[in-house]
């Protein structure tokens, strides 16, 4: 049943409907985004997860948790600090959204590491993985990793001390650290820090042994690890020789990294680029954690030289960077890990052999081609930029590139057009991509040196539409290809991350696409497109005119439907919106991966809105909206989430579905599958926690993506 909302009896009753305004009728963004961990953290405590994957999970909430610090805490603190008292969404001060951050993450990263301990590092030893203290080690194995210690670790290790003639050391960014308290001759006290190499393996394998046979007949083999931490604390003695170690323990920083950039300041954006990365190792200590028994006067003393308030200190059980379990996760342990599936080849590229870009240009000539990755293979994309680059009659390559990680075959298919076939290639490198800007200042600098046309976006705005656009010669006329995704074009992620794209030629659409990138590669104050909806241009007016007109429709006909699927929703006109169709009757499913400020159910005000979130072995990427327009339905897909820096921040391209059939495919064999699932999606209640569902018996359990695993399978 829905739910009311209680309000202060001073208030007018009527503000329940009519106020939309009112704060209680919003999440918080930051404590959602906590509620979201909390949900990955579910899946590494999901015993139907094999058990690498649920090892892979945890690690997983320890890399969004650094991010979720660097970024949104840093942030936060720099409000506060700069003496911000305004609100958000829901009213909470910069201040208070801290208080109740330290609460809720500080349990969560309590609550992960003893899971690790008390659950999973004994199923870990059930299954052949043991990780050892040094204490625990064989003599034969100690004689092991201290060979390693000598001849690998030592000669890495930078010892340093302070006092009077060292100051107090930098300590850099998502460090793993070793706080030394040593005694001298004299027996006096001194302080020395030692960092723990990132270059290194945290988890040091020791040499493997086999077990016991298996029912199979296989003979298993046991792995053995000790964490570098460990093995450096054993060997202390070599670093500060004469000295007695008297305690050492692990420390891990975390540093402020939302830096704001200086765009309008900026002769050159790249060098600014450069410079901002550099001045990020500097930000202010945001979190310090450290091992659990840590002497309060040494938490002091790091606290006071590091400049950090003693309230982000959180004392926990080891490990500290739960990030380094991924490394377990890397192991060739195939029957403790999800099985191995075969992607799909989209039937138009099945007899495209040899990168015949005839073939390639005439399979998108016949029609349309949509994909769903990862469960159809992103290689088909690659195949078009290839034959792009190859193709004679191809004349320019333009793209947009925000994520695309090391050994691009994206990228190496557009310097090969340049450098090889001298192409017209022009491209946007979006540097203003959160932590992927070194790696993008380096894909800028090699497409310059082989005369690639680069730019770096438009400034105050990022650029993170995915868009290629293909210029082909035909005869005596020209024709445009294209490719529109919501994920980035990136061959790693495209394995991992689950999306949509689209191959298209269509006219209006190329005119769009040329009309796009001259905006972005130029000058230009077009205000309108013929199929494309970008942001910040045109894309939350046509947002707001869509939900206008389902509930126009809802009016009229009462069949007023609307189901959006993103990452997130946050923007407070696109939620009164909703709430307005919520409240005319329009039905609205919303399948939102991460944040919803949204309050779903609420009587009178959002009754009929339901919120799902969906995790799984891939992360839910795609962006789909779905309007029901009285039959005549509609399907816009693209990168665009439903925030404030999308639609007002960001170059963003939702592109419509053009084709009847696919709109419909989509809607069934896609979107009505994810908000059937009852296996790995969680329901949303109105005081923003989640609910997971659970099929009545096994027969009746529905899980969207095995559901699209076993769909591919049958296609191949």
């Amino acid at each position: 049943m829905p739910e009311e909302i209680k309000i202060p009896k001073a208030e007018d009753p009527n503000i329940l409907i009519e106020d939309l305004d009112n704060p209680k009728f919003y999440i918080n963004r930051e404590l959602g985004m906590l509620e979201f961990q909390r949900r990955v953290f579910e899946e590494a405590q999901d015993e139907l997860n094999p058990l690498l994957e649920r090892v892979k999970f945890i690690s997983i909430v320890g890399s969004n948790l650094d991010e979720f610090f660097m970024v949104r805490v840093g942030g936060l603190i720099m409000q506060r600090d700069a003496g911000v008292i305004s609100g958000s969404i829901d009213g909470f001060t910069p201040n208070q959204q801290l208080i109740e951050i330290r609460k809720i993450a500080g349990k969560l990263m309590v609550e992960a590491r003893s899971y690790w301990h008390n659950t999973l590092i004994p199923l870990l030893e059930k299954s052949g993985i043991h990780i050892l203290t040094y204490n625990q080690l064989t003599e034969r194995q100690k004689e092991f990793v201290n060979g390693y210690y000598e001849e690998v670790v030592f000669p890495s290790l930078t010892p340093l001390a302070f006092d009077p003639g060292h100051p107090f050391p930098h300590i850099s960014n998502l460090s793993l650290n070793l706080a030394v308290s040593i005694e001298d001759e004299d027996h006096d006290e001194h302080f020395a820090r030692v960092k723990v190499p990132s270059s290194l393996p945290q988890l040091v394998p020791i040499k493997r042994s086999s077990g016991n046979f298996r029912r199979d007949g296989t003979l298993p083999r046991h792995h053995y690890f000790i964490w570098l931490s460990n093995l450096i604390i054993q060997n202390l003695s070599s670093l500060f020789p004469g000295m007695t170690i008297k305690e050492a323990y692990p420390f891990h920083v975390t540093r402020n990294a939302d830096f704001e950039i200086q765009e309008l300041e900026a002769s050159d954006l790249l060098e600014v680029m450069e410079e901002s990365v550099r001045s990020r190792r500097f930000g202010k200590v945001v979190r310090l954690m450290v091992q659990k028994d840590m002497p309060e006067s040494l938490q002091e003393l790091l606290a006071e030289n590091m400049n950090m308030d003693k309230r982000d200190i959180y004392a926990l059980d080891l490990p500290l960077n739960l990030q380094s379990l991924m490394d377990l996760h890397k192991m060739e342990m195939p029957y403790l890990k999800d099985r191995p599936f075969h992607q799909h080849i989209i039937e138009k590229f099945r007899s495209v052999e040899g990168l015949d870009y005839n073939k390639v240009f005439a399979a998108i000539r016949s029609g349309d081609i949509l994909f769903h990755h990862p469960y159809d293979s992103f290689t088909p994309i690659i195949d078009f930029l290839k034959s792009a680059a190859r193709d004679p009659n191809v004349l320019t390559i333009k793209m947009t590139l925000y994520r695309v990680g090391k050994n691009s075959p994206i990228v190496k298919a557009l310097l090969e057009a340049r450098r090889d076939f001298g192409k017209q290639v022009a491209v946007l490198v979006e540097l203003k991509a959160r932590f992927d800007e070194e790696s993008n200042i380096s894909w800028a600098r090699m497409l310059e040196q082989e005369g690639v046309h680069v730019t770096y976006g438009l400034v105050g705005l990022k650029t993170h539409s995915k868009i290629a656009l293909v210029v082909r010669k035909e005869g005596e006329h020209i024709r445009r290809y294209m490719h529109l995704g919501t994920g980035n074009y990136h061959h790693v992620t495209a394995n991992l991350y689950e999306d949509l794209g689209l191959l298209t030629c269509d006219e209006e659409i190329g005119a769009d696409a040329s009309d796009l990138f001259n905006y972005l590669t130029g000058y230009s104050l077009k205000k309108d497109y013929h199929k494309l909806l970008v942001a910040p241009i045109n894309m939350r007016q046509r947002f707001v005119e869509m939900i206008d007109r389902e509930i126009e429709h809802q009016k009229q006909f009462k069949n007023g439907y609307l189901i959006f699927k993103a990452n997130a929703i946050v923007d407070p006109m696109i939620i009164k919106k909703l709430y307005q169709a919520s409240q005319a009757g329009v039905k609205v499913d919303l399948i939102i991966r991460g944040i919803c400020c949204l309050r779903p159910g609420i009587k009178g005000l959002s009754e009929t809105i339901r919120v799902i979130s969906i995790l799984g072995r891939f992360l839910e990427h795609s962006r789909i909206f779905y309007f029901q327009n009285n039959g005549q339905e509609e399907i816009y897909m693209g990168s665009a989430d439903l925030m404030q820096r999308n639609l007002n921040q960001r170059v963003e391209v939702l592109f419509p579905v053009q084709e009847p059939t696919m709109v419909r495919s989509i809607r069934k064999n896609i979107l009505d599958v994810y908000l059937a699932d009852n296996v790995k999606s969680r329901l949303m209640k109105s005081d923003g926690t989640y609910t997971r569902l659970k099929p009545h018996n096994r027969r009746a359990a529905k899980n969207a993506q095995v559901i699209f695993i076993e769909r591919a399978n049958r296609r191949n």
